[in-house]
């Protein structure tokens, strides 16, 4: 085996005498720039900033007095994620290494994150949970599937329920929902919303009626031509115009109409792509056995369309999460909004480098979590 590697240097690296120069100015460039960063962050960067704010970066301004809601909204999309993925992967082996490798990030983030005792045993529940219900996700994943969506639909209004109170619970505006929260709740309501209407106009631009084919094509056309920022300030600035005098929307709800318009065009132009995979003969194939045209779009063609397009449709979630950044600029503080509002805090003026790089952390976790799901779905899914 060290073989192997040596000889692949030589060939790759070393080949020539110009090829070993460059090999080593590279290498030599590499260590420095490392040796700068380690020493920048550990000697001169001020991650008090960091420690500081972190309430504000995660929950915002939500009510000190009501965590505990928060805790649980977080346990309860840990559960439900943890089994879902539980189901869609219980097909791969479970290895030692998995296990070792969740165990150590689950300890380096108890370690490493300044929090008190009691937030530090929640997030050791949550770890356990997440780890049981992967399980149980794996050993009961025939049982499981069908009920899927049923879970994902029954726990939105459940969280909703417990971030916004009502119905026996303190009810907490919407301007108080900032940082983090705000941010993944956007996103992941602007998925949800956008994916099926995304479908639907992909059809709908398929279509063989005219009025609903060029109605299709008239909006994906205008809203990929408009800028996301655009979109925004329209929704919070004209929607309410087309709405009658005594109803007023929330900022939440706006923004959430914004970027659901804006990703649903780019979402349809994605599942078209999958629509046109599909040979002509299969559907041609399927009326001929009897099938109507929506069984054949639900059990034939979208299924085969949707998966081979599963990159380009979670590329664009990824997309859409990091979207919700702009929100910031119609005065809703998600993430980004809540770090510019930590930068005005007049001990930490100049702490942009610590600020962006801990919030640029924060949406590279999530952005390469659903990439490193897509793929395993997709690997799963040719299998």
């Amino acid at each position: 085996m060290i073989n192997e590697k040596l000889i692949w240097l030589r060939k790759n690296l070393f080949s020539t005498w110009y090829n070993s120069l460059l090999t080593v100015a590279c290498l030599l460039l590499l260590f420095w720039v490392a040796r700068g960063i380690i020493t920048w962050v550990t000697t001169q960067a001020q991650w008090s900033v960091i420690e500081v704010n972190l309430r504000l970066f995660l929950v915002g301004r939500f009510p000190q007095t009501l965590y505990w809601r928060v805790w649980t909204v977080l346990a309860i999309a840990a559960i439900v994620s943890a089994i879902t993925g539980g189901v869609f992967f219980h097909k791969q082996q479970l290895t030692k290494r998995g296990i070792i490798i969740y165990i150590f990030i689950v300890g380096v983030l108890l370690f490493i994150l300044p929090v008190d005792l009691i937030s530090r045993l929640q997030l050791l529940l949550i770890g356990v949970l997440i780890f049981a219900g992967f399980g149980v996700g794996r050993n009961f994943a025939e049982v499981l599937t069908p009920w899927l969506s049923l879970l994902w639909l029954l726990s939105f209004p459940v969280i909703f329920w417990l971030i916004g109170g009502g119905f026996g619970l303190q009810s907490v505006p919407t301007n108080l929902w900032n940082g983090l929260l705000l941010t993944l709740l956007m996103a992941a309501v602007s998925i949800v919303l956008s994916f099926p209407i995304g479908v639907l106009l992909a059809l709908g631009r398929t279509s063989d009626l005219p009025v609903v084919r060029w109605f299709s094509i008239l909006y994906i056309e205008i809203v990929r031509g408009v800028p996301l920022v655009g979109i925004l300030f329209l929704a919070q600035v004209m929607l309410p115009l087309f709405l009658p005098t005594d109803v007023r929307l929330d900022r939440v709800l706006r923004g959430i109409a914004g970027l659901v318009l804006f990703s649903a065009a780019y979402m349809a132009e994605n599942v078209r792509g999958g629509l046109q995979s599909i040979p002509r003969g299969q559907i041609e194939a399927a009326k001929a056995l009897g099938l109507n045209t929506i069984l054949v779009v639900l059990l034939i063609i979208l299924p085969q369309a949707l998966r081979a397009v599963i990159p380009a449709i979670v590329g664009q979630f990824i997309s859409l999460f990091k979207d919700t950044s702009l929100l910031s600029l119609v005065g809703l503080l998600e993430l980004t909004g809540m770090a510019r509002s930590i930068l005005a805090q007049p001990e930490f003026l100049d702490r942009y480098a610590e600020v962006y790089l801990f919030i640029g952390l924060i949406y590279w976790v999530f952005c390469y979590s659903m990439s490193l799901a897509s793929r395993r779905l997709e690997k799963q899914l040719n299998q």
